[in-house]
């Protein structure tokens, strides 16, 4: 196989690999970020506050199902990371086999529960009747591309496995310049409304995709696969299902919790929905990141698990602690003083009352962006160690206590309950995973000696 192209992090200095794996990362989940801000920012400016609303008011379920699709495309990476850090070539191209079927059956059972289901979850949100319209229509499309999501996420967790970074970024930036042509396009001389942005979107997504796999089939001959990969595949596919899934659990739970927090949103009214949309969409920048950092950690914990290299795990994730924190507090310090211009980004003249919903929850949640930083670390790099269950566990502790927060507290506290749910929740896991994490450590020094 081709390693002109690969990464080897199971050698060389841990803090500067990751930063050099993390970065191209970091950079194409902001230009992923760029695919729903294009949306929202060219809605909010062309079409009116009740647009963005709509766009608004569904992001969190079309956010839900992008983050099980990462998580779940994240999990074949960890298991075709582990083969290539053993050495394992046959594995690797099994591993490829595998992630190839069950990429393309989930896309099509994820495809028709949300498409059909649309109007039903629309209901059970609680989305204000003068917006439900426009909503429908913005998502139903976005889901109906969801082959795209899983396409293009399935081919960069595949190139990130081996070391290549890189190549995802490159068609994300074009993509990103892409589709935010097409939203103008589409919303203005095609007059297609929210609809026009949502197939902005999808085929923009699309592209990007086809493109990375064009790349990578020249790149690596390991993903010319033969009829033989296909053979005897049972072991490895539960493997990459138990990998697979429960990963995909753990990156939408936070968006599961989302969705109530959407619903009491939506009960306050449009305003309500307007400012909550503007800070949501800020929060999803800290949360893209966290997220590339445990793409990092992940791949890099992966390939010296298959190795064997527990020292270099060690290290690793102490350097991963260090960037992560980082740029966590550079965005709590930007997100801050730059709050009512990231209103103003979406709306040409905000009121006071969405200025009012907008700064409290922003206020509130990004000074702990430092407890997601650690849930991020210490969660990823245990789940890249083949456990699974201490991250599962966290999920439902994450999970309950971001609806019991918002649920149980907001006939009392209101939109303050809101805002302090994913606070809470991150505390509450990351009680369980720090500890988990420095016992799995002392386990395998106890081994090594």
């Amino acid at each position: 196989m081709s390693r002109s192209k690969e990464m080897d992090l199971t050698v060389g200095d841990p803090f500067r690999s990751l930063l050099k794996f993390a970065i191209p990362v970091i950079l194409g989940n902001l230009f992923q970020l760029c695919y729903t801000l294009a949306d929202s920012v060219i809605v909010g400016k062309t079409l009116g506050e009740n647009s963005l609303a709509a766009v608004g008011a569904t992001s969190i379920i079309i956010y839900f199902v992008f983050c099980f699709i990462n998580g779940f495309t994240g999990g074949f990476g960890i298991c075709l990371g582990q083969r290539f850090g053993a050495r394992d070539e046959a594995g690797m191209r099994k591993s490829i086999a595998v992630s190839t079927l069950l990429s393309v059956g989930f896309t099509v059972i994820l495809t028709l529960i949300c498409c059909l289901g649309a109007h039903r979850i629309l209901e059970l949100m609680q989305i204000p009747a003068d917006i439900s319209g426009e909503a429908y229509d913005y998502m139903f499309v976005v889901l109906l591309g969801t082959g795209a999501t899983v396409f293009y996420n399935m081919i960069s967790n595949m190139l990130r496995a081996l070391g290549d970074s890189r190549t995802p970024l490159y068609f994300l930036v074009f993509s990103s310049v892409l589709n935010i042509f097409l939203d103008f396009l589409f919303i203005l001389p095609f007059h297609m409304g929210v609809a026009g942005a949502a197939w902005a979107t999808i085929l923009s997504q699309f592209l990007s995709a086809l493109l990375s796999l064009m790349v990578g089939w020249k790149n690596f001959e390991i993903l010319h696969l033969h009829r033989e990969d296909f053979r005897g595949l049972r072991a490895s596919m539960i493997l990459h299902l138990k990998t697979g899934f429960p990963m995909g659990f753990q990156m939408s739970v936070m968006c599961i919790g989302q969705l109530a927090m959407q619903t009491v949103v939506n009960s306050l009214g449009t305003a309500a929905v307007a400012g909550y949309t503007a800070a949501s969409k800020a929060d999803q920048l800290s949360v893209l990141v966290n997220n590339a950092m445990m793409t990092a950690i992940s791949n890099y914990v992966a390939q010296n698990f298959g190795a064997g290299r527990w020292d270099r795990i060690r290290q690793g994730v102490r350097a991963s602690l260090i960037q992560t924190e980082t740029f966590n507090l550079l965005m709590c310090a930007g997100i801050l003083v730059l709050r009512h211009p990231i209103v103003r980004l979406f709306l040409s003249a905000p009121s006071e009352e969405i200025y009012h919903y907008s700064d409290m929850y922003l206020t509130i949640v990004a000074p702990f962006y430092v407890i997601l930083g650690l849930l991020a670390v210490y969660r990823t790099s245990i789940q890249s160690m083949q456990n699974g269950s201490a991250p599962f566990a966290a999920c439902m502790i994450e999970l309950v206590m971001r609806i019991a927060a918002t649920v149980g507290l907001s006939g009392i506290l209101g939109y303050t309950a809101v805002c302090i749910a994913s606070p809470m929740a991150w505390f509450g896991a990351c009680a369980l995973l720090i500890p988990c994490y420095y016992r799995m450590m002392r386990k395998w020094k106890v081994k090594s000696v």
